[in-house]
């Protein structure tokens, strides 16, 4: 059993309508939810298929994170999927800077976040003081790494080329990409 603790105000995104939500997750990933909704704490425990079990405290994390629940429940759609948080806290000096680090990752009208998903083919959430990521290795490794070179100062174009070159790079080797919702390109 695992315990996650997440942020008070996603409780009831996980736990859903009458429960739904919850549910889903527990038939998906063959795991039992006991969630305390007092102090954020939930108990994931794995009832089923052991290697689906090992999913369920990420798929909580990261609705935990600001994913919605059927962008988290993709974690189960292949082994390789995975989910990363960059902190934007531990990069920034006080309140101000992280306020305007986290605009920098977020990009004027919400665009460089909606890059980043586009370009590698990942799902892109950014929520309190984190940026998280769902998607392949490789693609989860260009989110990081990009949204590290956008907290280090680097300016947006060079983030945006980046970008694209590693978009281009990931389509020549013809590694599959996952299609989320938002997500600009049709991605097979």
């Amino acid at each position: 059993m695992q315990h996650v603790k997440i942020p008070q105000d996603r409780i009831g995104v996980l736990i859903g309508e009458g429960g739904e939500t919850m549910r889903e997750i527990e038939a998906e990933a063959e795991v039992r939810l006991d969630i305390d909704s007092e102090n954020g704490s939930v108990a994931v425990d794995s009832v089923g298929d052991p290697v689906r079990g090992l999913k369920g405290p990420e798929i909580v994390r990261a609705i935990g994170r600001g994913f919605a629940p059927d962008d988290a429940l993709t974690l189960l759609d292949d082994e390789m999927m995975m989910f990363d948080v960059v902190d934007i806290a531990a990069a920034s000096r006080n309140a101000n800077d992280m306020k305007r680090q986290k605009g920098r990752l977020i990009g004027e009208g919400g665009r460089t976040r909606e890059l980043m998903e586009e370009l590698s083919g990942a799902s892109v959430v950014i929520y309190g003081s984190t940026l998280a990521v769902i998607g392949t290795p490789q693609q989860v490794d260009v989110v990081r790494t990009a949204a590290e070179m956008l907290l280090d100062g680097a300016p947006h174009g060079a983030v945006y080329s980046f970008l694209e070159d590693k978009h281009n790079e990931l389509k020549h080797q013809g590694l599959r990409y996952h299609r989320f919702p938002g997500s600009g390109e049709e991605q097979v």
